[in-house]
């Protein structure tokens, strides 16, 4: 009989945390937070980072776990996050997993190998040095050719994921979106019951530039004056994430801090859009409407599914 898994998805600002919490408190639960950006230490008002009030005892993973100058890859997260779920298994906990990142989900709930293609770090530098001197969107451009999945999948100015998909192609003659296909590709290990909450997007935009203010009020602009006298830059993938680059623009001198809150705001819905475009080509996911379900709603449906199947 296969462990249960439970999976908690959908866009930012649409109330993942505080259900997840609920959920965990329901079943008895752990939860590995699936967010690209909550792995980074000293990065917590920008990234929306639970706080140890919020966790209410419940044990999260995943989180503060690298310091903002680690590179940090899916392999990477699909090392820690196994880790994490065995833990929580051995110590008769329920496994939830939760948050925005769709691909680092996956790399824990399908058959996703990352192994059969190694490195090539001169190859890497090379599409560096091309991204630096030409751009994102020239090398994003390269992969029109060679990977036109990854092409329209893989935003531009993502240009780790852009440099990975080139190098991947490179090493072994296929397209990296091909280890993302295959009828194999949802078997799990698990018995996963993965549901996505969503809502109006006019509420959910508006809930984003809601939560951008309070981030702002809260201090991001410290936080990031903070992080640049550790010694942490632009150049660092952690420093990409939406809240600190623009942020970071701003203390450069580049765009004044109501360019950069009207850009974090911008980015953040694009990035919401683009969060649900992903889950809705998985077949696995369950969509929740909190325009028509309340939390209590939502967290009775999910736990009676996950008790009674």
């Amino acid at each position: 009989m296969k462990q249960k898994l439970l999976v908690l998805g959908g866009p930012t600002a649409v109330g993942k945390t505080e259900l997840s919490i609920k959920l965990a408190e329901e079943l008895n639960g752990e939860i590995i937070s699936a967010d690209s950006m909550q792995i980074y230490k000293y990065m917590d008002i920008g990234s929306a980072k639970v706080s140890e009030e919020e966790m209410r005892g419940i044990k999260h993973h995943l989180i503060d776990i690298v310091s903002p100058d680690v590179p940090f890859s899916v392999a990477d997260f699909k090392e820690y996050g196994e880790k994490s779920l065995n833990s929580i298994i051995d110590n008769n906990k329920f496994p939830i997993i939760a948050g925005g990142t769709g691909l680092y989900i996956n790399s824990l709930t399908c058959n996703m190998n990352f192994t059969e293609a190694e490195k090539d770090d001169e190859y890497r530098e090379y599409l560096e040095e091309l991204a630096i001197n030409n751009g994102n969107q020239y090398i994003h451009e390269l992969l029109k050719e060679c990977d036109p999945i990854s092409y329209k999948d893989i935003h531009p100015n993502n240009r780790k994921r852009v440099i990975r998909a080139l190098e991947v192609f490179k090493l072994t003659g296929k397209p990296f979106s091909s280890y993302n296909a295959g009828e194999d590709f949802y078997k799990s290990d698990y018995e996963i019951y993965y549901y996505v909450l969503t809502m109006n997007r006019e509420k959910l935009y508006k809930r984003i530039n809601k939560r951008v203010d309070i981030m702002i009020e809260k201090g991001l602009l410290d936080e990031c004056i903070k992080l640049m006298d550790l010694g942490y830059n632009s150049s660092m993938q952690s420093m990409q994430g939406i809240g600190y680059k623009e942020i970071l623009y701003h203390l450069e001198g580049k765009i004044s801090l109501d360019e950069a809150i009207d850009m974090i705001k911008q980015g953040s819905r694009n990035y919401a859009k683009r969060q649900l475009t992903w889950f809705r080509r998985d077949p696995r996911c369950i969509f929740l409407d909190k325009d028509k379900m309340t939390d209590e709603d939502i967290l009775t449906k999910v736990i009676n599914d996950i008790r009674n199947k």
